[in-house]
């Protein structure tokens, strides 16, 4: 079994930052890639950034720019740096992790999410 603990959400005003962060531990062989997604009250859960252990990354058109998802593959660890926050970012972030438990076994993993609230 593989755990992602997530941390760093709360409360910000617009235009400020926060920096997410997610740990994985348990029976990890590798890790593909990791990432976050996000749900707003009422919307469908939305993929906000992506990087795999290459460092190769995608974000969402309305992360471009002020979202920046970096990883410490030794530490199984993915961050995500929210500048310029906006209320629309207002959601739970949720870690996601594809895990693999050998060469050719991978298992697709969520964390319990991050309460993230822009104020205005």
């Amino acid at each position: 079994q593989v755990q992602l603990v997530e941390s760093g959400g709360g409360l910000v005003q617009l235009g400020g930052s926060l920096r997410l962060s997610c740990a994985a531990s348990g029976s990890i062989f590798s890790i593909g890639a990791m990432g976050w997604y996000r749900q707003a009250p009422g919307k469908e859960r939305e993929l906000v950034a992506r990087i795999t252990t290459s460092g190769s990354t995608n974000y969402a058109d309305s992360a471009k720019g002020r979202f920046t998802i970096s990883s410490d593959n030794a530490k199984n660890t993915v961050y995500l740096q929210m500048n310029s926050l906006e209320p629309e970012d207002t959601a739970v972030y949720y870690c996601n992790a594809m895990i693999y438990h050998r060469s050719n076994y991978a298992v697709e993993y969520w964390g319990r999410g991050t309460q993230v609230t822009v104020s205005s």
